[in-house]
């Protein structure tokens, strides 16, 4: 961390063990490289590809990640809303009701403090759970926490690109970065916003590229060509983490550098789940 800036990695949606695994044996070093000094990721998809376990979460933070944003999935099993509650590194989205938190600010050490916020949006999204509209509840968030720090990253886990490119307008100058997920392929708009609010649409996907969204294709094609509702097991290759990296001047908030992210790693097929 310089004196000045303090550089973010943000990560999209995290898939089943081939995800850990990349996380397991490529964060340290990622950010040794890129001058890392916080980590964003989504891991709504951790177990098995879709949810989250304490097992699986614990595990995650163990290798170096500082916050755990999630999504609508974070209710596919009954452990993660307690696991959410008490700990604090793993937001839900600060729009739904349930337990834990959808805020909170972190210390990135020297002194320096992000906020992060969790959102899910609306627009073509199944009703897991009951849901406020985003848009305020974000901003009552962001403004709540600019109360003590001016460095804000908003995770916004929605499916229609139009709700993720709204959120970021909404909070233009109030954030320092508002990124989307949910959608597991990684966007080319990468940008600052006139108000010093960094964005992108969707920040892709860590874990297998190979295949569909990070199920095995053919299982994926079996539901779109047929009838019939197969399993859809996670894929084995292709591990990629995709992501962006913003670097966020500390006194004003306000995102100075923007920089997408991709880091590759080959698969072992053992490595599936």
């Amino acid at each position: 961390m310089s004196a000045k800036t303090v550089r973010v990695l943000c990560l999209g949606d995290l898939v089943g063990r081939p995800g850990r695994r990349v996380i397991r044996e490529c964060l340290a070093q990622v950010k040794a490289d890129h001058r890392i000094d916080f980590t964003i990721v989504n891991v709504e998809n951790a177990t098995n590809g879709a949810g989250l376990r304490v097992k699986e979460g614990d595990e995650l933070l163990g290798y170096g990640i500082d916050c755990m944003t999630s999504g609508d999935h974070i209710l596919d099993f009954p452990e993660s809303q307690d696991y959410a509650e008490r700990e604090y590194r793993l937001l839900r989205p600060v729009n739904y009701e349930m337990k834990g938190r959808g805020a909170w600010i972190y210390s990135a050490g020297d002194g320096v403090r992000i906020g992060v916020v969790n959102a899910a949006g609306q627009v073509f999204m199944k009703e897991r759970c009951p849901t406020a509209n985003a848009f305020p509840a974000t901003l009552e968030a962001v403004e709540r926490l600019r109360e003590e720090t001016p460095i804000i990253f908003v995770d916004m886990h929605a499916e229609a690109t139009s709700e993720k490119v709204a959120m970021g307008w909404h909070l233009d100058g109030k954030a320092s970065a508002v990124f989307g997920s949910h959608t597991h392929v990684q966007t080319a708009d990468l940008q600052v916003l006139p108000g010093g609010t960094g964005y992108l649409t969707d920040l892709g996907m860590t874990g297998p590229h190979l295949g569909v969204i990070g199920r095995d294709a053919s299982a994926v094609l079996k539901r779109f060509t047929t009838d019939e509702r197969t399993y859809m097991k996670v894929a084995k290759d292709w591990l990629r983490m995709t992501g962006a990296i913003f670097e966020v001047e500390v006194s004003s908030g306000k995102c100075v550098g923007t920089e997408l992210f991709q880091h590759e790693l080959q698969a072992d097929v053992s490595e599936s789940e």
